[in-house]
């Protein structure tokens, strides 16, 4: 298990230069926004408008602040994401339309027939234990506050904005709400064969 805090992630701007990304963790460590296999990061939304075309990508979204956005994917039609994490592929015309101010978005991005991703949003208000089964975790705060336990490793306290990322480890964790919070947990995995 390893801390990733809020202050350590890595900013650059979005592939169609309209905003800023806010990268969380990515797949192979330090590739660029062409050649990863997995990426987690967050975006301010300040204006409607389209969305970066990421090729052989699929993609999940959640709001973390704002009211929510209507997505419109090319094939799919129309989406309201304001609670549910909303999946849709990244290589289709994909436009968004605030739905009441700016937003700030959780993006997890996979390589289609490489990589997939499940996308599992948590309030926590009393101690839950989890397991988790993928390769890859990670485990987002978004608000509030939460002590991680995991037999034989050293609690690690996640405050908001702070990310665990956790390798190779099918296990359970505890957590322990300091207080109220809201977590995701990311899992990411080879991708079944079709």
């Amino acid at each position: 298990m390893r801390l990733i805090r809020a202050k350590d992630y890595r900013r650059m701007p979005w592939k169609n230069g309209g905003g800023e990304t806010i990268e969380i963790a990515v797949f192979p460590k330090d590739a660029d926004t062409s050649g990863f296999d997995w990426r987690v990061s967050m975006a301010r939304v300040e204006n409607d408008g389209p969305f970066s075309a990421f090729p052989g990508i699929d993609r999940t979204l959640a709001i973390l602040e704002g009211a929510g956005i209507d997505l419109t994917v090319a094939g799919q039609g129309e989406a309201r994401i304001v609670d549910a994490p909303h999946s849709f592929p990244g290589d289709v015309e994909t436009s968004a339309q605030l739905i009441d101010g700016p937003i700030t978005d959780l993006n997890i991005m996979t390589r289609r027939g490489a990589f997939q991703s499940r996308v599992t949003p948590l309030q926590l208000s009393t101690p839950r234990e989890i397991v988790v089964m993928s390769p890859i975790a990670l485990v987002y705060c978004q608000t509030g506050k939460v002590t991680i336990e995991q037999e034989f490793v050293s609690p690690i306290e996640l405050v908001a904005g702070d990310t665990l990322f956790i390798e190779a480890m099918p296990n359970g964790l505890e957590l322990q709400p300091v207080q109220p919070s809201k977590l995701y947990l990311i899992e990411i995995g080879p991708a079944r064969a079709a």
